[in-house]
C-alpha cells in the first residue's frame, strides 16, 4: 500500500489477541512513537477498496466505524514496546522474521530477474547469428563430388557419403 509492505491494524489485534480498539488506544497514547513512516491512516478511498475487496460491512451496518491504520515493519516492531504482553513479543519477533523472509524472497527473485534477462539477451544474439546463416548454392556438394572422384583422395567413401546427404551451412561472420 502506497508503495510499501503494510499490515492493517485488525490483522496484527487479531495476531496479538487483542480487540482492534485496544490495539489502537495503545498507539493513540503513544503517539510520539509511531511517526507517519510507521503507521498511517487509510485514506477514505483505500479503506472503500479494503471494504469491497474483503467483503467488510460498512459502518452503516454495524461495521467498522473508525478509520484504519497500516503498520509498516518499523511500527510493527514498535507495538511490540507498547503492547507488554508475552504474546505481544512472541508475536512481533514472528512478524519480523515474517518480514526478512518477504526482503530474502523479494531479492531473490530480482535476482532471477536478472538472470533471466541475461539469458534471453543471449539467445537474441545467438537468434541473429543464427539468421545470418544460409544454406550453400551446392559448392559444398560439388567439392566432395571432386574429391570422391579423385583418386588420391584419402577419404573413404562412406565418410563422403554421410556428409553429402547432410545439409552443410555457411556463416557470415558477425561485424
Amino acid at each position: 500500500m502506497r508503495g510499501q509492505k503494510v499490515i492493517l491494524d485488525r490483522d496484527l489485534a487479531e495476531l496479538y489477541g487483542v480487540p482492534t480498539r485496544r490495539l489502537n488506544e495503545q498507539v493513540k497514547r503513544n503517539r510520539s512513537r509511531f511517526p507517519a513512516d510507521f503507521m498511517f491512516p487509510l485514506k477514505p478511498k483505500e479503506a472503500e477498496i479494503l471494504r469491497s475487496q474483503f467483503a467488510i460491512s460498512s459502518s452503516r451496518h454495524g461495521g467498522r466505524r473508525t478509520t484504519p491504520y497500516a503498520f509498516t515493519e518499523q511500527g510493527v516492531a514498535m507495538l511490540s514496546g507498547v503492547l507488554n504482553s508475552e504474546q505481544a513479543v512472541r508475536v512481533n519477533i514472528a512478524i519480523m522474521r515474517a518480514f526478512v523472509k518477504l526482503r530474502e524472497i523479494i531479492a531473490t527473485h530480482k535476482e532471477l530477474a536478472e538472470k533471466i534477462g541475461e539469458l534471453e539477451n543471449k539467445f537474441q544474439k545467438h537468434d541473429s547469428r543464427s539468421q545470418r546463416c544460409s544454406k550453400p548454392s551446392g559448392n559444398s556438394s560439388n567439392r566432395l563430388r571432386s574429391l570422391s572422384k579423385n583418386s588420391d583422395s584419402n577419404l573413404p567413401v562412406d565418410l563422403l557419403r554421410k556428409l553429402r546427404s547432410r545439409p552443410h551451412y555457411t556463416c557470415i561472420p558477425s561485424g
